[in-house]
């Protein structure tokens, strides 16, 4: 069983009473297909970030659950037949520990380490007193060009 994620907004048009029997519709469709609701969040009204369908808000309903694959296909199947429904959009959710493991892993350096250079290993006065005489060096052959 997988984690999922499902985000979907209703019209803000529709009275209480309907949009509460379209979210409990929408969790049975979970629990009929034998898939476990861990989180049922309703933000209520919102004002949305752009109009969609000449709505410029909606109501905001989240449901966490671990089921098969069959489950949010089903929901987005019933989604996309419901009006009211004016966006939906599902995700596999990570558990924080895996989502933790595979960024340490991405942000370690694959990389062999760097190995000083001699010139490294010298102490930063040494090094610019070679580059002095370099630079020295260099405006006295030019100089002696022209």
């Amino acid at each position: 069983m997988k984690n999922y994620e499902t985000a979907f907004l209703i019209a803000p048009n529709l009275p209480e009473e309907e949009i509460e029997q379209l979210i409990l519709q929408m969790a049975e469709v979970v629990s009929d297909r034998k898939g476990k609701m861990t989180n049922l969040d309703r933000w209520g009204k919102r004002k949305m970030a752009y109009s969609i369908g000449g709505f410029e808000e909606a109501y905001y309903v989240f449901f966490h659950y671990e089921g098969d694959p069959e489950i949010p296909a089903e929901l987005e199947r019933r989604f996309k037949q419901i009006e009211s429904i004016i966006r939906f959009l599902t995700v596999k959710a990570e558990l924080k520990k895996k989502a933790r493991k595979r960024r340490r892993e991405r942000s370690t350096p694959s990389r062999r380490p760097r190995v000083p250079r001699e010139e490294d290993k010298e102490a930063p006065e040494e090094r610019l007193k070679k580059q002095e005489e370099v630079l020295a060096s260099e405006e006295d052959t030019g100089a002696e060009e022209k």
